[in-house]
């Protein structure tokens, strides 16, 4: 299906949607004490919805963040007939993953892994109605389905540069040379031994598996799988963010769980914190108290 087509019923599933969003946030309760920057930055990335960024705007905005895995009325969903092909590429990317390895999977850009999949029998080639459905996902604009903020990584064919990586010893994930690196080995010092790299580098391929299979988890609502993960391209683990987690607490370093830990509280204690993705981020997505900001 051509892009066009999907970013039409994209904005279609919008104005559909949008009487009842603006009908649900008018009857909440007003937000009380956004701060000024925050409620420019919102406003900034929401004009695309047409509307004035009231107080009810930012207080159905705060409550799709804190309730990231729910279904709101205003979702954008797949259109119904690309759940197959979600399905599909989903597998593929599975199979693709287990052939390279884990580890190798995250440098993996979206060249290399059409061509390993093409001469592997155990991942088999990606079909031309697949390589179509993963580009109109990646140039399809975001905030269409609620993923509000900057791409900083706008070519589906950029490439992770191998020469410009380091592997962490005993975490399966890579960091970049320079800025990245120094900030990790500065924190990890610094907060001691039970701080762990939890996620380093991911490329295009690697976004691709996770945003697509929370997708496909969330029954198609591509509004609340952005809540949770970034859209391909819009990852700022391509270009140098980490998540860092304590050892011992495993999926829950995911989780605002990871808020009430030592190693949280040790790293906001000395400074070294900056996240990404706050309690009142302009990207509409979750609190993410992992994501340690390395870039911009």
């Amino acid at each position: 299906m051509a892009l066009c087509i999907i970013l039409e019923r994209f904005s279609e599933n919008i104005r559909m949607n949008r009487r009842q969003a603006i009908k649900w946030s008018l009857a909440a309760p007003l937000a009380v004490g956004l701060g000024l920057t925050a409620r420019r930055g919102i406003a900034a990335e929401a004009t695309w919805l047409g509307k004035e960024v009231t107080d009810a705007f930012l207080d159905d905005y705060f409550k799709k963040i804190k309730n990231f895995n729910q279904p709101h009325p205003s979702d954008v969903f797949l259109p119904e007939q690309q759940r197959i092909l979600l399905k599909n590429v989903v597998v593929r990317l599975q199979r693709l993953e287990r052939a390279i390895g884990h580890a190798n999977f995250h440098l993996l850009s979206f060249d290399e892994a059409l061509n390993f999949a093409e001469k592997s029998v155990t991942v088999g080639n990606f079909s031309k109605d697949e390589v179509d459905f993963l580009e109109n996902i990646f140039f399809a604009a975001a905030k269409e389905y609620g993923f509000l903020g900057e791409k900083p990584i706008t070519r589906l064919t950029d490439e992770v540069p191998k020469h410009k990586v380091v592997k962490v010893p005993a975490t399966g994930n890579f960091l970049f040379k320079g800025p990245a690196e120094e900030v990790y080995h500065r924190v990890k010092t610094a907060v001691g031994a039970d701080l762990q790299l939890t996620s380093g580098i991911r490329g295009i391929v690697k976004q691709y598996s996770l945003f697509l299979t929370k997708v496909q988890d969330c029954d198609g609502n591509l509004s609340m799988a952005s809540r949770s993960l970034a859209p391909p391209g819009y990852s700022f683990h391509g270009i140098g963010d980490f998540d860092v987690g304590q050892i011992g607490l495993g999926a829950l370093n995911f989780t605002a769980q990871f808020a009430e830990t030592r190693v949280f509280s040790r790293l906001k204690e000395l400074g070294y914190l900056k996240l990404r993705y706050t309690q009142d981020n302009t990207y509409g997505v979750r609190f993410e108290p992992w994501h340690i900001q390395v870039i911009g």
